[in-house]
């Protein structure tokens, strides 16, 4: 047992659940802690508001920089678009157009692909440089995350959040968000990287997609569904993006400072996708959640 509180439940009941560095930058140590009650598994130590900023400050960090030169950011780019007509597509499944919200908006790559369709959209992004480029781009508005309190309740058809729920510090504030701004018959999609996969079980600490100190929550299934529950939301639908397995494996390749990471890191990526076509434990999940019908949280059924 130590001292650290779940960021969820408030819990003080949790223990260590992995010891890694910050490979990706400073290769400073943290811990991976899991709540004993709710099961949310949360970064220690969590770096202050003001200091965050400068674990993304990096060249490498590929979803916020724009004219990247090289073969690997190359083949990134060439993935996300194919990515970006898939995320449109599971996102707007279902829906006419209308309006849309996509938080962690990054450089406005999935809001300009959702206005090309005639979305009416706003985007949500903390970081400034992310942003004035984003605003170079789409037509969107590019709030800041507690502009969110101004928006009216139930405004938005769709909400996303592609690899964004692991970065927030204010889970509970934001996940009460997701849950006021959503249309009663809207949709909330939420993407993430999943420990209880193949590569984060091969890779353990090495597991690219832990990202410490940026990502301060990591989930699974049964956790995030708890979560949006306690919040009046239903989970409706899971997919799948199965490109995120091979880039992962390969960063993870090269964390292990294994030769031939690229070679590697597509075979492990290869084979769990093949292990999760049975398992489903995919290594980057997506999870659609919709509102309960008022009827049955006044009987408590979910």
């Amino acid at each position: 047992m130590n001292n650290y509180k779940c960021p969820w439940c408030d819990s003080e009941k949790t223990q260590i659940y992995l010891w890694l560095k910050d490979e990706f930058l400073t290769h400073e140590d943290f811990q991976i802690h899991e709540c004993l009650q709710c099961g949310l598994l949360f970064t220690e130590p969590r770096p202050e508001k003001d200091k965050i900023g400068a674990y993304y400050k990096s060249e490498e960090y590929y979803s916020h920089q724009e004219n990247k030169t090289g073969f690997i950011p190359k083949m990134y780019e060439s993935v996300k678009s194919v990515n970006l007509k898939h995320k449109y597509k599971m996102a707007t499944k279902g829906k006419s157009i209308g309006k849309m919200l996509d938080i962690g908006c990054g450089v406005g790559d999935f809001l300009h692909t959702a206005e090309q369709h005639g979305w009416q959209c706003t985007g949500v992004e903390p970081s400034e440089d992310a942003k004035a480029i984003a605003k170079k781009r789409i037509k969107a508005e590019i709030l800041s995350s507690e502009d969110m309190e101004n928006i009216p309740d139930e405004t938005f058809d769709v909400i996303t959040m592609w690899h964004v729920l692991e970065h927030v510090d204010n889970l509970k504030w934001q996940v009460e968000q997701l849950q006021r701004l959503i249309k009663p018959d809207g949709r909330i999609v939420i993407a993430l990287p999943n420990y209880k996969s193949y590569d984060a079980e091969y890779y353990k600490e090495k597991w690219a997609a832990y990202d410490v100190p940026r990502h301060l929550n990591h989930f699974n299934q049964k956790t995030l569904v708890k979560i949006f529950k306690a919040q009046g939301m239903n989970l409706i639908e899971t997919d799948k993006l199965v490109w995120d397995a091979y880039y992962i494996s390969y960063m993870s390749e090269q964390y292990m400072h294994h030769s031939l990471p690229l070679l590697r890191g597509t075979f492990r990526g290869l084979l769990s996708n093949c292990k999760a076509r049975k398992s489903k434990e995919w290594s980057s999940k997506v999870y659609v959640f919709e509102k309960q019908k008022e009827a049955n949280r006044k009987i408590g059924q979910f």
